[in-house]
């Protein structure tokens, strides 16, 4: 059985995704894409690589994804699916990177310094 595999990541959140040949059903965490993110918009835009390559009822993707909340899981997600279509077929690469499909988001959270409040935030000054 094809299999392609794919890791996204984003902040702290970490998503594999396995594409199998199939008819376009979506798992998250063994749950439906729908009701994994219920109400979310990014969730959506976490399938556009499939839009994009026009894909997007040709595969069953499994994912499995870990940490963060769900913006940074879904653009995790995304930045997986494209890499796993990259497996199916290298031929998508131009129209992936076109779309910015590829590109790792390497924004993450500044680490708190001591004697401040967080990471940049100072305790309040006090004249007297």
């Amino acid at each position: 059985m094809d299999q392609y595999y794919g890791t996204g990541r984003r902040k702290s959140a970490v998503a594999r995704v396995f594409l199998r040949p199939g008819n376009g059903h979506i798992t998250v965490n063994g749950r439906e894409f729908q009701d994994y993110f219920r109400g979310i918009l990014v969730g959506v835009q976490a399938l556009e690589p499939l839009k994009a390559t026009n894909t997007a009822g040709r595969y069953d993707a499994v994912i499995t994804v870990k940490g963060g909340g769900p913006s940074g899981q879904a653009d995790a997600i995304k930045l997986g699916v494209a890499r796993a279509l990259l497996e199916v077929d290298p031929n998508f690469r131009a129209t992936l990177k076109q779309g910015g499909y590829l590109s790792r988001d390497a924004r993450i959270v500044e680490r708190k310094k001591y004697g401040l409040k967080k990471a940049r935030r100072a305790p309040q000054y006090s004249k007297r």
